[in-house]
């Protein structure tokens, strides 16, 4: 089987796997938090090689169980580097049940943190108060956490962070209209 015949049986198991956990993908409301003109005007990069671009699923406003997503999933083989969208701190790497192997970068303003979960490893020497570039190596997609093990992919999240600067809390950003193909 070719990869990319792989990757749309990869697609089609996760929806279906979402769809069977219980995960119906409703909509959490009609509208979802504005994407900062800040955010936009820094084009951010596709943190997967551009082949991997159409794998792109908006499903920041679905519903996974009783929560809302506020991320997105890019579909990619198991450890397709992940590159930084920008440059910034490695402020947290963490593993957690729901993410598993996971990365919080803060941008350079330590305004926004970009999240990056399901990982399968990290990239050698990715430490901790890190300063990376954008495009740099920080880890390879996985299933780790409560991702589908037959379903690789990336989960990747955006929040706007509090006066405390805290990792793991803050207003969330939908990144779709900030990694879609530009126009």
């Amino acid at each position: 089987m070719n990869p990319r015949t792989a990757l749309g049986v990869a697609t089609a198991a996760v929806a279906a796997a979402l769809l069977f956990m219980g995960f119906e993908g409703r909509a959490a409301s009609q509208t979802t938090p504005p994407t900062t003109p800040e955010l936009k005007s820094r084009q951010l990069l596709f943190p997967l090689p551009d082949e991997y671009r159409p794998n792109l699923i908006n499903s920041f406003a679905e519903l996974r169980g009783n929560r809302p997503h506020e991320a997105v999933d890019i579909m990619a083989p198991r450890l397709t580097p992940v590159r930084a969208v920008d440059d910034g701190r490695i402020a947290k790497l963490f593993f957690s049940v729901p993410g598993g192997i996971t990365i919080y970068q803060f941008d350079p303003g330590e305004r926004y943190a970009y999240y990056y979960a399901h990982l399968e490893k990290y990239a050698d020497r990715l430490a901790e108060g890190q300063r990376v570039r954008r495009g740099q190596l920080l880890a390879f997609v996985g299933t780790s956490g409560n991702a589908p093990k037959e379903s690789p992919h990336l989960h990747f999240a955006i929040f706007r962070l509090g006066p405390e600067k805290q990792w793991w809390v803050g207003e969330p950003v939908d990144p779709y209209p900030l990694l879609r193909a530009r126009e």
